[in-house]
């Protein structure tokens, strides 16, 4: 794979970056920041200057006064969150919120992957209008769900949907819709992921019960009472749940969302909730260490894992756990079913990337379509994603759910926009689909289907084409002033080259101080040339890792890990005294409590 690495700094752009290292000053610049002051606020991000009015949000005013009044009459409140590690930890939140103010009558509901889908169905309005459920408010999800909203209508219930997938043109018939994606909301961050909505929404409910309260803190409900007096601030425990979904989600850790990981992992670092206390511990992940990383690769799977494996609430009743029986029983349930899940999805990642070779050989289409009636669609998104990765493109999976209806998942490479991808498809083509850049879930008709890969794949050349014409027009309109450079930095750029005696606790601390990393903010790779491996060793229950050994020239050595790495085809002929040159990013490893500098494999390129 061809690498480029990103140019150096002008003694001028080193001048505006001046008192950071040149290494950092070189990483902050082509992250497209700048300035001093630009770069103090990435490196320190500050709470409040980062978190925007919550009633910019269109709609989040109205909603927040029918909660306020549906809490002061008591009326029975459902939420109806979605099933993944985005709409669970928003669904806990709520929970938390309600409980915090003493407020009872209100039920979680989530549904099942497999036999309900994504979004609102009209069998669970149905269901929860039966429960006497007067006020539903939706968590990632719902903006899409035309018919079961009119059906919640039909039986008298009041429906207030949070989402932040993208709008479809015909918006569901709700008493308000809480998206910031929009067209007409004002909400200036347009990237906060389903979980970040509905805390934004009760950041309002809190704000406008203490303005209607003004007087009369002692009336009312006790709830509202509660509500009214809520401690100025102490929401801001809720912040770990909404890093773990920020986290979670694939959402750009940019603006907005780079001070919700920020302080997501902050508070999680010291959350004195019993589930995710026990789940770490059951994983030797030291709470007061945890990462990014952590989340992303050890508890996002396990709370994903649940729907996965048909028993969502089992993630919401890990997240809500208040006693350590429950906390305990609930990790090890959630760790033992994701241990089962990766083992279908194994085979499954197999079998998918099998059937890419056996039917496109070296001729991959740029966008890959496959299905079968027999896979599960609700582990279809994680086949994708590995195929995404090793093929470099865009990959859409289908399947049958359990309603004899074929859904899929749609994962991309990193560059694509699989939501723009769907929607420049005819119209027709997809009975339902919806997402954000990196993600989507997709329905389609059994004669369509057959179809479903020509029309990606037309509407790839459209797009590609539509992004040509408008790069030639920016390039002769910039033609004529001074230009700028483009900073891309989702492309297969090395950030600098480095000589293993600089791999240092000091410049780790130095990369460190960009975390945390994620999509819009990758970690910084680089590139180590002319290395001398002393020692190749392969671990894990497979041996499906690999560790390489190198001699620091200055004394010691530094590790080089790829988890499943095995399969890769530099692993099957690097050896002890092979030359390579490694293409890596840093990391601290913590594994049984002992802080280990070491490298994470990206690439190897044996000489």
């Amino acid at each position: 794979m061809p690498y480029q690495i990103r140019r150096p700094l002008s003694i001028a752009e080193q001048g505006e970056l001046a008192g950071y290292s040149p290494l950092l000053a070189h990483l902050l610049f082509h992250r497209g920041i700048v300035s001093g002051i630009d770069a103090k606020a990435f490196i320190s991000p500050d709470y409040e200057l980062s978190s925007h009015d919550p009633f910019l949000l269109k709609g989040a005013e109205k909603s927040a006064e029918r909660i306020i009044s549906a809490i002061e009459k008591d009326e029975r409140i459902a939420i109806y969150a979605d099933y993944d590690a985005d709409g669970i930890p928003g669904a806990v939140i709520w929970d938390d919120f309600f409980k915090r103010i003493g407020f009872t009558n209100y039920s979680i509901y989530i549904p099942h992957r497999h036999d309900e889908g994504f979004g609102l169905n009209k069998e669970a309005v149905e269901q929860l209008a039966g429960e006497g459920v007067k006020l539903l408010i939706t968590v990632d999800c719902g903006i899409a769900d035309i018919l079961p909203v009119n059906r919640a209508n039909e039986l008298g219930m009041i429906v207030i949907i949070t989402d932040h997938h993208e709008p479809p043109p015909e918006l569901p018939p709700a008493f308000a819709i809480v998206d910031h994606k929009q067209v007409d909301c004002s909400y200036p961050d347009k990237n906060i992921c389903g979980a970040a909505v509905g805390f934004k929404l009760i950041q309002a409910v809190i704000k406008k019960a203490k303005e209607q309260g003004v007087g009369s803190k002692e009336q009312g409900s006790a709830a509202l009472r509660w509500l009214r007096n809520f401690k100025e601030g102490h929401e801001k425990w809720f912040l770990d749940l909404v890093g773990m979904a920020t986290l979670s989600d694939m959402v750009p850790l940019t603006g907005e969302n780079r001070a919700l990981a920020y302080y997501g992992l902050a508070v999680m670092r010291k959350s004195p909730r019993k589930g995710i206390m026990r789940l770490l511990h059951k994983l030797k992940i030291a709470q007061r260490h945890i990462t990014e990383d952590d989340i992303a690769f050890m508890i996002t799977p396990r709370i994903n894992a649940a729907s996965r494996m048909g028993v969502p609430m089992d993630a919401f009743k890990l997240l809500a756990a208040d006693n350590d029986t429950d906390a305990n029983i609930c990790a090890d349930h959630l760790d033992k079913i994701n241990n089962e899940r990766k083992g279908v999805v194994a085979s499954l990642v197999k079998e998918v990337k099998k059937k890419v070779h056996e039917r496109h050989g070296a001729s991959i289409p740029s966008v890959i379509v496959l299905g079968n009636p027999e896979w599960r669609p609700s582990l279809l998104g994680l086949a994708a994603n590995s195929c995404a990765e090793e093929f470099d493109r865009p990959v859409f999976l289908w399947g049958r759910d359990g309603d004899n209806v074929i859904k899929g998942s749609c994962r991309s490479e990193g560059k694509s926009h699989v939501v723009e991808l769907m929607r420049a498809m005819p119209i027709g083509t997809l009975s339902q689909f919806g997402g954000h850049k990196h993600s989507g879930g997709f329905a389609v008709a059994e004669d369509a289907v057959h179809y479903l890969e020509q029309r990606l794949n037309e509407a790839a050349d459209k797009i590609r084409n539509s992004n040509i014409e408008i790069r030639n027009k920016s390039e002769k309109l910039n033609s004529k002033s001074e230009t700028t450079e483009l900073i891309d930095y989702e492309s297969d750029f090395i950030d600098a080259e480095l000589s293993l005696n600089e791999i240092t606790w000091s410049l780790y601390n130095d990369v460190a101080k960009l975390a945390p990393f994620g999509i819009g903010n990758p970690k910084p790779v680089f590139l180590l040339k002319e290395l001398f491996i002393v020692q190749v060793r392969q671990f894990g229950k497979g041996s499906e890792h690999v560790e390489l050994v190198f001699n620091k020239p200055n004394g010691g050595k530094i590790p080089a890990i790829s988890f499943f790495g095995a399969e890769n085809e530099w692993a099957k002929t690097v050896k002890a005294g092979s030359k390579i040159d490694l293409i890596a990013s840093l990391e601290k490893s913590m594994f049984k409590g002992t802080p280990e500098l070491r490298l994470r494999v990206i690439d190897v390129v044996n000489k």
